[in-house]
Formats: C-alpha cells, structure tokens, sequence
C-alpha cells in the first residue's frame, strides 16, 4: 500500500486509479507521504507560467511511501494524465 520501486529497465509503470476527494486540508494526515507531481505528457517542453511550474503541470498528489520523499525526486518520480479521446 505503498509506492514501490520500478522494476529494473522498466521507465514508465502504470499507477492504479486514484479516486480524488476534495477535503480540508488540516483533517489529512501527511506523514509518510511522497507529494508526487502530475503532468499531461512526459514531454519536458511546458513553458514556466507565473507560477514557477511548467504549463505541463496539473496538480499534486500524496502518494503512501516508506522512504523519504527526496528518495523519489532523486528518480525523478513523476505521474502522467491518461487524456481519453
């Protein structure tokens, strides 16, 4: 119930579905979390908006991790958009 590390050679897995619930943000536990970036493609080409993130952002999501979150910016972790056309 946590994420995991990649197999090895395999760059790209799939995530299970996450079901997202808006709520308060001071009710949520974050402990042993990993705040993991979403992006519409894996494309590096979104231009910095006055935000400082790419026009390629989305959002954030807490992912369960047992290791600390620099473990996984280290591997450049990263969730994509599924787009259904």
């Amino acid at each position: 119930m946590v994420i995991g590390e990649s197999l090895p050679k395999i760059l790209f897995d799939c995530l299970p579905i996450i079901k997202l619930k808006p709520g308060e943000m001071d009710k949520f536990l974050h402990e042993k979390i990993y705040v993991c970036p979403v992006y519409k493609t894996s494309a590096r080409r979104g231009t910095l908006s006055t935000t400082g993130h790419s026009t390629n952002y989305v959002l954030s999501i807490e992912l369960p991790s047992d290791k600390p979150q620099k473990h996984w910016i280290n591997r450049g972790v990263a969730c994509l958009c599924q787009l259904d056309d």
